[in-house]
């Protein structure tokens, strides 16, 4: 190249050409227009031009182009001048950035969108970037071309991804309440908005681009979208709470709402600003790739959905037509204008949700596209935010006023619906909280914004940090508001023990998988229904959403016809059902479906429990997985545990041994059942009552024998240290047992141990090894004592099962089947534990 003046010369060349082509007379509407990536491109360009300015003036003449490797630094290459070298420092930053930004913030109860935003902020012009050397040397300009591609594709997949976990019909089923909200929740904000943007502009004098970007501004803020919504509550763990089911109908409601009414409006604009036969070919173009997605992908999709056996991964060339297909119509929408992002979300739309295709795209795609693609784009965002481009408070201050008008208008329209159902104002206000929630899809517009419709560095800079400041409040405020386990609280005791003898005992039975369901049948089966109190049923298969972003809770409905190929849902419900038709008038069953994340399946089982009355929950203890089931077994724990804490009744939770061939073979719905040997272990206190209560309502049975095992210390100063209360309570139901078994004595049986230490204990339950017993009921906690504590050191159990069930558990020698029963906790206005009410009279 030549002197200095002719560098100059060619550069002042480029940028003059860049600059002509970039005028451009289209309208200055909000939907993404053909010529998106092209300005994108040529900005990014012009930019190039100006780094390699600096550079040129600073004695750099060129780079190479020819290749994108570096040969090293021992042969005189600098590395991050090459672009593949470069792209690995800057990924490899970006990710770093972003994970410790939500390391450290989510302590403080931040969301991990927040921590990403944060995370792009610190690489910008606001933070690090304000180091001209680091921009230069670690994001030159010439590389933001390659970088803001990336972001875009990897915007395709998360849009792609958002689509395909999102399931429509949800506004198709909401009913009055969610639809309510959804509108009101749009409407109230846009109007008030607007009120105080058009009083701003006749009182107040701001400048000419704060006028024009106030429009959008009280678009975003009014927008409710379902993808941020959803997000956000899988972040707070409540996404199938009552409120986190509102919140999703809700927002997809709205954006339904304000989309349709973007559409007319860009129909309207470019009517007027096209002409006639422009318009009608965008629209037709449109208009045909919806009817390719719904009539062409749908199906294809649908096809391979039935070719997928239930229970099997789908197959490899499956995935590849889908990606195939998402691909092709990125490059389709492109070519007439839709813009590659839109068409993704489309293609996703058209992808069932959940399992097997939807669940299978997710697993395959989540991970890599949420934490390593996605912090590209927020990269992005944060290296164009630049904190000192604000200069004048009189604009921030415009803004914000807008922004918080629209924020109380959401609050407002979401707030009132609610209310008006009865709602009480605590959850009602933490849902309009929810709603004005903000994330992704605000950024996506933003940077639309900023690139294709001249938004000033300013206006982007006030924007990111309302985004930031709005989410970043709500999600620990909304988490202090709203706990979904006040409600479950019960206002009566709700136990076996409490339970009348003349009143239908309510049990809910909750199965993982089929291989659950013998077992809880099996004690389901001999928990002694007759015509005075029979047995009401209700049957709930908890399956991991995965695939989908909304929750799921309905009753099942059988089919009408006869089905080939039944789902695993209604292989289990057939099993309870046919239970129902042997059994009539001794077993009442209603069965449902419970889709939710592990991290918040417990409020299905306790909303459910709490709706039904329900006096005993059999939860499954699964000690290992299967080899289908990816899923640790600390995932089921944590889920146990849960329950164990939030439950409105009392619990047992079910640990299946095996039992002998004998009980799988015979103790059935379809076969006379053999005798079924119960044991109950007795050490003393609320959960211990509770068993024995459950045992001697199985006694009821002529079918089971039943034997009692108290433990006591041999010496008395050692084992009793428990309240007086609790030891005549323990006296109460040991006296009437000994009462109900006097008619029973061929088939009930009491023995008492001596306890000496703990070793005397462990060697008392291996000498059960050898029993013959099908089921082992035990409480989870025992009385206060001496040796309870020696027994908590040593076992060092802080489980579901207790330090007893633990070591039962624990023993595989033994055969019978093991349940581990809790108490009721949780009952309205009880301070004390031991307190007993309303216990059912002793028939003589």
């Amino acid at each position: 190249m030549g002197g200095d003046h002719n560098k100059k010369l060619l550069v002042s060349m480029g940028k003059a050409a860049i600059a002509m082509l970039m005028q451009d007379d289209s309208n200055n509407d909000d939907m993404i227009t053909p010529t998106t990536s092209t300005r994108m491109f040529l900005e990014a360009q012009k930019k190039a031009i100006e780094a390699d300015a600096f550079h040129l003036d600073n004695g750099y003449l060129c780079h190479s182009m020819g290749r994108t490797g570096s040969r090293g630094i021992f042969f005189g290459d600098d590395p991050i001048r090459f672009t593949i070298p470069g792209l690995l420092l800057q990924l490899s930053i970006i990710s770093l950035c972003t994970r410790v930004a939500y390391f450290l913030l989510k302590p403080f109860g931040q969301p991990s969108i927040v921590s990403q935003i944060l995370g792009g902020v610190v690489l910008g012009p606001s933070i690090l970037g304000h180091n001209r050397n680091f921009l230069a040397e670690v994001f030159p300009a010439r590389s933001r071309v390659l970088l803001e591609n990336l972001s875009v594709f990897s915007l395709m997949l998360f849009i792609f991804l958002l689509g395909v976990k999102m399931n429509l019909s949800l506004a198709l089923r909401s009913g009055k309440k969610p639809i309510a909200i959804g509108i009101l929740g749009f409407i109230i904000p846009y109007a008030m908005a607007s009120l105080v943007a058009c009083l701003l502009k006749h009182f107040v004098t701001l400048d000419r681009d704060i006028l024009r970007i106030l429009p959008f501004v009280i678009e975003t803020q009014c927008m409710s979208a379902f993808p941020v919504i959803a997000c956000f509550l899988a972040d707070l763990k409540i996404l199938n709470s009552e409120i986190g089911r509102l919140a999703s109908s809700s927002s997809v409601v709205s954006d339904v709402f304000q989309w349709s009414l973007m559409t007319i409006r860009f129909a309207i604009r470019i009517a007027k600003a096209k002409s006639f036969s422009s318009s009608v070919g965008s629209f037709l173009s449109v208009a045909l790739f919806i009817v390719l997605a719904l009539y062409g992908i749908r199906p294809a999709a649908l096809w391979a959905i039935r070719k997928t056996p239930e229970g099997q991964p789908v197959k490899e060339k499956y995935i590849i037509g889908v990606l195939l297909a998402l691909l092709g119509c990125g490059f389709i929408g492109e070519v007439i204008g839709l813009s590659a992002v839109i068409a993704s979300f489309i293609v996703g739309l058209v992808i069932p949700d959940g399992p097997p295709l939807g669940a299978a795209l997710s697993e395959k795609l989540d991970s890599f596209v949420s934490v390593l693609l996605m912090p590209i784009f927020f990269a992005i965002c944060g290296l164009q935010m630049d904190v000192f481009a604000i200069q004048k408070l009189k604009n921030v201050g415009a803004i914000q006023l807008v922004v918080f008008v629209a924020f109380i208008g959401k609050v407002v329209g979401t707030i009132a619906p609610p209310l008006f159902y009865r709602m009480p104002f605590r959850d009602a206000l933490s849902l309009s909280l929810i709603m004005n929630a903000k994330g992704l899809i605000e950024l996506v517009l933003l940077n639309h914004r900023m690139k294709d419709s001249g938004m000033t560095e300013e206006c982007f800079a006030i924007m990111i940090i309302s985004v930031v400041f709005i989410t970043g409040v709500l999600s620990p405020i909304v988490k202090a508001m709203y706990d979904p386990s006040r409600r479950y609280v019960a206002f009566k005791r709700r136990t076996i023990r409490h339970h009348k003898r003349d009143e239908e005992l309510r049990i809910l039975a909750c199965v993982h998988s089929a291989d659950n369901v013998r077992e809880v049948m099996n004690v389901v089966n001999v928990s002694s229904p007759t015509k005075a109190s029979p047995i009401n049923l209700t049957v709930m298969h908890l399956i991991r959403l995965i695939g989908r972003s909304s929750s799921l809770l309905v009753a099942h409905q059988p089919r009408e016809s006869y089905s080939t190929y039944p789902s695993q849902s209604e292989r289990i419900f057939n099993a309870f059902r046919k239970l129902e038709q042997v059994h009539q008038g001794l077993f009442m069953v209603q069965c449902f479906k419970g889709i939710s994340p592990y991290a918040s399946m417990h409020n299905d089982v306790c909303s459910i429990a709490l709706e039904k009355r329900t006096s005993f929950i059999i939860i499954p203890f699964q000690r290992k997985c299967s080899e289908k089931d990816i899923e640790p077994s600390f995932v089921y724990r944590n889920l146990n545990k849960k329950v164990l804490d939030k439950a409105p009744c009392s619990v047992g939770v079910l640990v299946d041994h095996g039992g002998s061939q004998k009980t799988k073979k015979n103790l059935s719905y379809t076969s006379k059942p053999a005798i079924f040997r119960v044991a109950v272990l007795f050490f003393g206190g609320q959960d211990d009552r509770e068993a024995l209560a459950y045992g001697m309502r199985m006694s009821e049975n002529p079918r089971v024998n039943l034997t009692l095992i108290k433990f006591s210390s041999a010496s008395s100063e050692d084992m009793i240290i428990d309240s007086e209360k609790s030891r005549l309570q323990d006296g109460d139901i040991l006296s009437e047992f000994s009462l109900n078994t006097l008619h029973k004595e061929d088939r009930t049986f009491y023995e008492e141990m001596i306890l000496i230490n703990v070793m005397s204990l462990a060697t008392l339950i291996k000498s059960l090894e050898n029993s013959n017993y099908d089921l082992i009921l035990v409480g989870r906690r025992h009385k206060n004592s001496k040796f309870m504590s020696e027994l908590l050191q040593w076992s060092d159990c802080t489980g579901e099962l207790g330090p007893v069930g633990e070591m039962l558990t624990l023993n595989y020698k033994i055969k019978a089947s093991i349940m581990v029963v809790q108490q009721q906790t949780r009952v309205w206005g009880l301070h004390d534990p031991e307190e007993s009410t309303h216990l059912r009279r002793i028939d003589l």
